[in-house]
């Protein structure tokens, strides 16, 4: 009996508060989608068997965007549910792959960006080598660019432009080091 009492009570004081908290743009829209249904008339909503879930389908449809987006936060934390990434819906693979493998047949890419290698100088090159090191990376020593040299083969730059090692290459040949681009 207690417990009738307190849902009857519930609910009355549900449909005060949602009187009294009524304002202006929400009244607009219920007029607006009633003004809808009336004009086309759609077939009602599938009724449960349940008469809570149809008071629960009712409060959240009486919801805002925003209201009905801080529900679906607090129903995901209490929940304990987490968010699943979807997988985005792709192209058909081999009618793009096989125009790729024509388009890259026609033209192989040309490399643009090299490594400059040290591989190997000759001995009486040695201290003008180091002295180009030295120069090439500002932060280095004399020691530290001698201990460089001589731990050949080794990277002198990376990711450089075509231009760029071509040049580096050349200075350091002219010195009579071998240097590989990779």
């Amino acid at each position: 009996m207690a417990s009738r009492c307190s849902t009857i009570l519930r609910a009355s004081a549900r449909s005060a508060s949602s009187s009294r908290y009524g304002s202006l743009a929400t009244r607009s829209r219920w007029l607006a989608t009633d003004a809808a249904s009336s004009s086309t008339p759609s077939p009602p909503p599938p009724t449960s068997a349940d008469p809570r879930i149809g008071r629960i389908v009712d409060d959240i449809s009486g919801l805002t965007l925003l209201q009905a987006a801080d529900l679906v936060t607090l129903l995901k934390t209490r929940l304990n549910i987490q968010e699943i990434a979807m997988p985005a819906a792709s192209a058909p693979a081999p009618a793009a792959a096989a125009a790729e493998e024509v388009a890259e047949e026609e033209k192989p890419k040309e490399k643009t960006i090299f490594n400059v290698k040290l591989q190997s100088f000759d001995a009486g090159a040695k201290p003008k080598i180091i002295r180009e090191v030295k120069a090439l990376v500002p932060n280095l020593t004399l020691i530290d660019a001698k201990k460089f040299v001589e731990s050949v083969p080794k990277v002198l730059k990376e990711n450089l432009a075509k231009e760029d090692a071509d040049k580096l290459k050349a200075t350091f040949e002219a010195l009579g080091a071998v240097v590989v681009l990779e």
